[in-house]
């Protein structure tokens, strides 16, 4: 069975690395039946209670993806010891408004990478906790801190570091168990 998967990158930059390794994850994702299709947040507009009355349209095509796929994979860059702000803002917006929360019983996966050497943990438990509230169902094991270093991806954009292939690909293997017990 393949499994859709909305991919939502904490990242508005084109030549984010979280980017980068969302791609290298597509790829090793379509060998375990897992189609990951990247979920856009760059043309949402900052969550305000008052726009819910009239739902931008940006704010419905992102919750349309989470509720029509499967599963979800948040690959987050770490700013500041938390998730951007964007990131924050994205998933502000999927899980309003109140109890219209497209989050909730959804297998949700985290991921980032940093090109430093806490790599991105600070960051994902923040957004373990805020995902725990919004009662999605997270991989909690393995967890996937990638260190963005030269030649961890191939030309290619596949991820051609042996140790983060094993990484990934056991981390996916825990998120495809998830949303088998989801189905």
């Amino acid at each position: 069975m393949t499994y859709q998967i909305a991919g939502i990158v904490g990242s508005l930059s084109g030549s984010s690395v979280n980017r980068a390794l969302l791609g290298g994850i597509v790829q090793l994702g379509a060998d375990m039946g897992l189609n990951i299709v990247e979920a856009p947040i760059a043309d949402l507009p900052l969550f305000s209670q008052e726009r819910e009355a009239d739902f931008p349209a940006a704010a419905r095509t992102l919750k349309d993806a989470i509720e029509h796929a499967d599963g979800i994979i948040i690959v987050t860059p770490e700013y500041n010891r938390s998730i951007p702000g964007v990131l924050k803002n994205a998933i502000d917006w999927a899980s309003r408004p109140w109890g219209q929360n497209s989050f909730a019983g959804k297998p949700t996966a985290i991921v980032g990478g940093s090109g430093g050497a806490l790599r991105t943990a600070l960051a994902q438990r923040h957004l373990r906790d805020i995902l725990s509230f919004l009662d999605a169902r997270t991989v909690n094991q393995p967890e996937a801190y990638v260190q963005m270093t030269p030649g961890l991806l191939g030309p290619d954009g596949a991820v051609a570091d042996p140790g983060t292939r094993e990484l990934l690909t056991a981390w996916l293997t825990a998120f495809r168990g998830l949303l088998e017990q989801s189905a």
